[in-house]
């Protein structure tokens, strides 16, 4: 079995999740994972699918078809599971300003983690004055670093920023 990894972009409409699962069911893929979005009327995701390598060129050849959407295929690796490193998920809130992202992920990056999912936004607080940032975040710890590590490392960047651990 081969693994795709699917980034689809395109103007959102009624039924097109439905479009793509139909697309990938009929030619012999099976729909994994997946992360799927609306933003400022366009249709954003990304999607893991399982497909035997007889299939391969027959999916890639029906995705292509698809109308109005920009589609990259790139084969994705099976995932080894020796050791399963430590995960943590984040729920990140602070005063939004440009560049708060770049220095969370930086953050991050310094400590040798890994960001492996992200969601963002930026929130009206009208008791507040300013705009709030707030984010969702899955990291991936190194081997034998504690997360309170990266936790104190975040909440260093303005103290304004709270990080809260989110248990499973």
């Amino acid at each position: 079995m081969k693994q795709l990894v699917l980034t689809i972009i395109g103007k959102d409409r009624p039924g097109l999740v439905e479009e793509i699962s139909s697309t990938l069911l009929s030619h012999h893929g099976n729909w994994l994972t997946s992360n799927l979005s609306h933003l400022a009327g366009q249709f954003a995701g990304i999607v893991q699918v399982e497909i035997a390598e007889e299939h391969l060129q027959e999916i890639q050849d029906a995705l292509k078809t698809l109308a109005g959407l920009e589609i990259k295929i790139e084969l994705g690796e099976l995932e080894a599971a020796p050791d399963t490193p430590e995960t943590l998920n984040l729920v990140i809130t602070g005063n939004d300003r440009p560049g708060i992202v770049q220095e969370l992920a930086s953050v991050i990056r310094h400590k040798g983690a890994n960001i492996t999912h992200l969601n963002s936004r930026k929130q009206s607080a009208p008791n507040w004055g300013v705009p709030i940032f707030s984010a969702f975040a899955t990291v991936t710890l190194p081997t034998g670093m504690h997360k309170d590590n990266v936790i104190d490392a975040l909440e260093s960047i303005t103290s304004d920023l709270i990080v809260d651990i989110e248990s499973d």
